[in-house]
């Protein structure tokens, strides 16, 4: 997995950056909070994600790790795929969505590209207690959370599951390993 990339910006035309790294040019999409934090030449590090599919590979940039944080939430809610999550972080910032999520302000996300009444619906529904759950979002410093969720996926199980196998665990101040190692030993202490 390519979490981070350190390099040159060597095309710069929204939604798409071209970051060369060791001579290698990496293509990839972003938000455009993103290329508003962008500086105007010189090294840029952004944090990444890679979404493998049957028939392509993309790779995503983030200014901030809670842009990234938020945008893997996102893509796990029903009905949100790539463009849509990156059109929401391109409208609003991180605490804006979390804010209006928190205040269920449907007006809100309905002004953004892409969402209409029955998705705004959707997204406060499903989001409130992703948003929650997922500590980045809500608070800086805390990705254990977040990213140990994303790993409990990738290992098959499915979000009810997770979320069962985190309560009770301590996320705060630790890291995705650590939370991931405590959820599957408990989740085996639950299972005898």
């Amino acid at each position: 997995m390519i979490g981070s990339l350190r390099g040159r910006i060597i095309v710069r035309r929204p939604p798409r950056l071209m970051v060369e790294v060791g001579g290698v040019g990496y293509e990839l999409e972003a938000p455009l909070s993103t290329f508003e934090a962008l500086p105007a030449d010189g090294e840029v590090r952004l944090h990444t994600h890679l979404m493998v599919r049957e028939d392509t590979q993309q790779l995503f940039a983030f200014a901030t790790e809670r842009e990234r944080e938020l945008f893997r939430v996102l893509i796990r809610a029903s009905g949100v795929g790539a463009k849509l999550a990156l059109a929401i972080l391109s409208g609003l910032s991180v605490d804006e969505f979390a804010r209006a999520v928190a205040e269920r302000d449907i007006g809100t996300l309905k002004r953004l590209p892409g969402i209409g009444q029955k998705t705004a619906e959707r997204l406060v529904v499903e989001m409130a207690d992703r948003i929650a759950a997922a500590g980045t979002v809500a608070a800086p410093g805390e990705g254990g959370r977040a990213e140990a969720e994303a790993a409990l996926e990738a290992l098959g199980y499915k979000p009810r599951e997770i979320a069962s196998m985190l309560a009770g665990v301590t996320v705060s101040g630790r890291s995705s390993e650590e939370v991931v190692r405590d959820a599957l030993k408990q989740s085996l202490r639950k299972g005898r």
